[in-house]
């Protein structure tokens, strides 16, 4: 049997890593700056990280939610802390796909209505609502074809107004910032127009802080640099710093029923302690304060070099949209000076490291940048 071959691979096998380096499989070292699509939050093999889950694997690695697991209840207090929705409820899955769809299918048991307000170049995962709800036709079945589906542009507030004053949506779904896309922004007088106006016509306002949460962007999401509260927040990615978990936070005013959501594997003993462990290291190393300040010197050092039409971005959640000239660079970055970086098409680098990185490790990458740039 061979592999079913949708991911188009580089010739690089990483085998082991340390904080932001990587070492593949012949020993060359690499040093990363995309954490693999913002999932390394707190730095590969944090030495905190490892101990609590190797200590809890000695003790017990699953059972299902059949039964009480009190590491589920310490996860929801510990992040509703850190978070600041403490009068919220968590509900535990494995991925943010999934964390899309339950919050979805939340918004339509709560309001009765069956549509859902998304934006333009969105991205909000694979399966089945969260790929109809994803603004990339190319990705989407004629299984997931749907009426329930309707996009706006971003930032675009009349046109969001046009649709919901026909009062049938259960929802507006929005990134924090949009990053397949290519890292694109709400303005602030957008997203706190959408509360207005879901709160006006009786539908949800979800935010999927899936690759903008967890500290990213200087905040612990994104959407708490606008000032808004949402019904609904989806997490994953740097939630658990590789282990699968993703997370949805709900409202006090969204009553719970049993049987109205499900999952097997979600809130896992391992997950909820990789979950721990990532919140302990966030606190413990102030990391949401490093990825503001680290966000800055990428700004500075960054923003206006001559390779870039436009950089764009939240503190380690960053944008560059290269020139015509420079496509290219990435891989370069790679197979020259050994930087793992993302993309969002030919054009767009995407830098989404570790919330651990460090300022000798961000100068190492800006002085590549510019030796290549030259």
């Amino acid at each position: 049997m061979n592999l079913f071959e949708v991911y188009k691979l580089w010739d690089i096998e990483p085998v082991k890593g340390l904080d932001t380096t990587l070492w593949d499989k012949n020993g060359e070292t690499y040093t990363d700056l995309y954490g693999g699509h913002a999932v390394i939050s707190v730095g590969h093999c944090h030495p905190h990280y490892v101990k609590m889950m190797s200590e809890q694997l000695n003790k017990l690695g699953f059972y299902s939610n059949a039964v009480q697991n009190s590491l589920q209840s310490d996860l929801a207090v510990r992040l509703g802390r850190v978070c600041g929705y403490e009068d919220y409820k968590l509900f535990l899955c494995n991925s943010g796909a999934e964390a899309n769809e339950n919050a979805l299918k939340v918004a339509s048991f709560h309001t009765g209505k069956a549509k859902v307000l998304a934006f333009r170049k969105a991205f909000h995962g694979r399966t089945s609502g969260a790929v109809a709800a994803t603004d990339n036709p190319k990705i989407q079945a004629p299984f997931n074809a749907t009426e329930n589906i309707v996009f706006a542009p971003l930032n675009d507030l009349e046109a969001v107004a046009a649709e919901l004053s026909k009062g049938d949506f259960a929802a507006v779904i929005i990134e924090g910032i949009q990053g397949v896309a290519g890292i694109f922004e709400p303005t602030v007088e957008f997203i706190n127009g959408l509360r207005e106006l879901c709160d006006k016509y009786g539908c949800l306002l979800i935010l999927d802080e899936i690759q903008s949460g967890y500290g990213r962007t200087g905040k612990f999401y994104a959407h708490q640099h606008y000032g808004v509260r949402a019904d609904i927040v989806t997490m994953a990615k740097g939630m658990g710093n590789g282990f699968p978990i993703g997370g949805v936070i709900i409202s006090p005013s969204i009553k719970a029923s049993f049987g109205m959501l499900g999952t097997t594997f979600g809130g896992n003993h391992l997950a909820c302690t990789a979950a721990l462990a990532v919140l302990d290291i966030i606190e413990n190393e102030h990391l949401v304060e490093n990825a503001a300040r680290m966000g800055e010197y990428f700004a500075k050092e960054l923003s206006s070099d001559k390779a870039l039409k436009e950089y764009r971005g939240k503190g380690l959640m960053i944008g560059m949209e290269l020139k015509d000239e420079y496509v290219g660079l990435r891989d370069r970055l790679l197979f020259e000076k050994h930087f793992f970086t993302g993309a969002a098409g030919a054009q767009v680098i995407r830098l989404l490291p570790s919330l651990t990185v460090s300022e000798q490790t961000a100068e190492s990458f800006v002085n590549a940048w510019k030796e290549l740039t030259i």
